[in-house]
C-alpha cells in the first residue's frame, strides 16, 4: 500500500524525526553509560572506602543536578529570556535554546543521566559493600541492605528536594544552566 502525504507533506506513518531522536537518546545513553562506568570503574580500582564513598557522593550529587535541570526546563517560562537576549546577557540565548527544546532536554537530563548515574551509584555501593565487607571480615546481607537503602534514599530525597527547588527556581536554574553552557559556546 501506497504511503499518502498530508498538506504538510509528511508521510503518514510515523514522522521520521521521532524516530531519529530515539536513536539519537539511544546512542547518548551507551557513550555516556560507557564513559561514565568506565571512569568510576578506573577511579575505583585500588581506591578505599572514603574515595569510593566520595565517588559515590559525586554521582548521586550529578544526578540530583541533571534532574533539577530537567525539571526547571519544563516549568520555566521564557519570557525572561528574551528580554535578557534582547539586552545581550550571557547565557541567555542558551537558556532559550534549553527552553526551545523543553522536552529533549528533559529527557536527556532526567532520564538519559538521572538514570545513568543512578546505574552508576548503585555499582558504585556495590563496591563499597564489596570493600567494607573485606575490611570488617564479615559477609552479611545486613550492609548490603544498609548500602543500598543508604544510596536509594540519598537519591530520591535529594531528587524530590530538587523537584520542588527547580519548579519554585526555575527561572534562576534555567539561567545558570544557559550560563554555564555559554562558557562552551564562546
Amino acid at each position: 500500500m501506497k504511503k499518502t502525504q498530508n498538506s504538510k507533506g509528511a508521510k503518514r506513518g510515523g514522522d521520521p524525526s521521532k524516530y531519529r531522536w530515539v536513536l539519537q537518546v539511544f546512542t547518548m545513553a551507551i557513550a555516556l553509560s560507557a564513559a561514565l562506568s568506565l571512569a568510576s570503574e578506573s577511579m575505583l580500582e585500588g581506591a578505599g572506602v572514603a574515595v569510593a564513598v566520595l565517588i559515590l557522593a559525586v554521582f548521586i550529587f550529578l544526578g540530583i543536578v541533571f534532574d533539577v535541570v530537567g525539571v526547571a526546563v519544563t516549568a520555566a517560562d521564557p519570557r525572561p529570556f528574551h528580554s535578557m537576549a534582547a539586552h545581550k546577557e550571557k547565557g541567555a540565548k542558551e537558556a532559550l535554546m534549553l527552553l526551545r527544546n523543553a522536552s529533549r532536554v528533559s529527557s536527556v537530563c532526567n532520564d538519559v543521566v538521572g538514570d545513568i548515574c543512578g546505574i552508576v551509584s548503585g555499582t558504585t555501593g556495590a563496591v563499597i559493600v564489596a570493600r567494607l565487607q573485606g575490611a570488617l571480615n564479615v559477609q552479611t546481607v545486613l550492609l548490603s541492605v544498609a548500602v543500598t537503602a543508604l544510596v536509594s534514599g540519598l537519591t530520591i530525597g535529594g531528587k524530590a528536594l530538587g523537584k520542588t527547588f527547580a519548579i519554585e527556581k526555575s527561572t534562576k536554574v534555567v539561567y545558570w544552566a544557559g550560563r554555564f553552557l555559554h562558557l562552551f559556546h564562546r
